[in-house]
Formats: structure tokens, C-alpha cells, sequence
């Protein structure tokens, strides 16, 4: 689920080399995916025993300190274009490894932090991009839970791509005729019907009981479109 989730964060061109640095249970599964969607991906850990259970699942998996500046620079860590710190509790090795990444040059550079402290401290040193596994995915089963959305990406900004059901007020209207846009602050994206192919959403859309929409704006709004309710000050 980890690797599904922050891969689609993750603004790779299809032909972007990956290295992704610790390979437990987070560092694995983002490896994995990140394969799974055509990269090349080195993965590099201290641990012999998760260096052979990588070994055949990745392009390249290597046992290294990746705190040894000499060492990631033998092993050709400058040449890739995006870097994924995933190293689990060892707050120093994390820290560590970011300064080597960081003198080596490399311009895409993925931390996961164990707690805010631990991400202000990587984006100083050098991180462009902090990601908190456990932190967003208790954010993203709380909102799934409620049972108003059916799947719910959140980005940095607030903003949110989700899958919902199609909320009782737009039922037999076309999209232009419930006008979403303007009552609500969302966008629908998107409509899948049962048994149909999923079709991008026009004004003359027609949304019909038991219909998905895939939807996109700012969370707190979604929310409330979801849940049937109307935001404040729209008519």
C-alpha cells in the first residue's frame, strides 16, 4: 500500500534512474513500485539479509554504508537523478546519508522523516521533499473510514485528488446543470459507471445514481461535497 501511494507523489519521467536508500518494509515497497512503473532502481542497505531478498526483484541491489561519501560515489549514486532516503529508526544514519546525496550533486532528493523535527532538520540540510509514511496514512484511513470517500490522494498544498460516490444533488443532472464547480469548489474529473468505460467529465456529463466521480480541489472541500453538504457562501 506504502509503495502505491508515495510513487504517485513522485513527478518521475518514465526514463528517471532511482536510488532508493534502506530497503525495509517503506524503502522496499516504494522500490517495488517504482519498478513496477518502468524505472531503474538501485537499492542500497547495510543489511546483507535485505540485500539478498532485493537482489532479484530490483535492477541493482547493493550492501554499502551509504553515509561513506567515497563509497556512493564508487558505486555511480551521482549519476541518478532521484534519490530516496527511506532509512527506518537511525535518525543520524538518515542525516547522514542526505549530506552525502547532497554533496554528490543530486538534484531530486526524497526523505522519509520519523517526525516533524526530523523533516525541518532534512530540509535545511538539504531535502527537497519530506515525506511522514505514518503520519499520511492515518490521515488518508481517517478520511477513508468516515466512508464519504472510496480512495483520497492529498497533496503538500492542501489539495486532493478522491474517488467518491456521486452525491445526491447532482443525480440526473448534467454536470453544467448542478454546477459543482461553482456550489461546491471542486472539479469532477471524471465519471465511471457500472459496467462502462471511465470517461473524463465534460459539461454535458450526465451523472446518474450509483456513479463514481473521481474529483479534485482543495480537501476540506471535497469533504464537504462528499458528505452532501454544501460550502459556505456558495449558492
Amino acid at each position: 500500500m506504502w509503495g502505491r501511494i508515495f510513487t504517485e507523489q513522485f513527478a518521475f519521467s518514465a526514463s528517471d534512474s532511482v536510488v532508493v536508500i534502506g530497503l525495509g518494509r517503506f524503502g522496499g515497497a516504494v522500490a517495488q513500485s517504482l519498478m513496477h512503473l518502468g524505472h531503474d532502481v538501485m537499492g542500497i542497505d547495510r543489511k546483507e539479509e535485505l540485500v539478498q531478498v532485493w537482489g532479484d526483484r530490483l535492477t541493482h541491489a547493493v550492501q554499502a554504508d551509504s553515509t561513506n561519501e567515497n563509497l556512493m560515489l564508487q558505486l555511480g549514486v551521482a549519476d541518478f537523478s532521484h534519490a530516496i532516503v527511506a532509512i527506518g529508526t537511525d535518525l543520524a544514519a538518515s542525516l547522514m546519508t542526505l549530506m552525502v546525496l547532497t554533496e554528490l550533486g543530486i538534484k531530486d532528493i526524497w526523505v522519509k522523516a520519523l517526525t516533524p523535527e526530523h523533516g525541518q532538520i532534512a530540509t535545511r540540510v538539504g531535502a527537497h521533499h519530506v515525506v511522514y509514511p505514518e503520519a499520511d496514512m492515518g490521515e488518508r484511513v481517517a478520511h477513508l473510514i468516515t466512508g464519504r470517500m472510496m480512495d483520497f490522494i492529498e497533496f503538500e498544498d492542501g489539495f486532493a485528488i478522491a474517488k467518491i460516490h456521486a452525491p445526491a444533488d447532482t443525480h440526473n443532472m448534467t454536470l453544467a446543470e448542478s454546477h459543482v464547480r461553482t456550489r461546491h469548489g471542486v472539479t469532477v474529473v471524471g465519471v465511471k459507471r457500472l459496467n462502462q468505460d471511465f470517461r473524463h467529465a465534460q459539461p454535458e456529463t450526465r451523472i446518474l445514481p450509483g456513479d463514481l466521480l473521481i474529483v479534485s480541489g482543495p480537501t476540506s472541500r471535497i469533504e464537504l461535497f462528499a458528505g452532501g453538504d454544501k460550502v459556505k457562501g456558495k449558492k
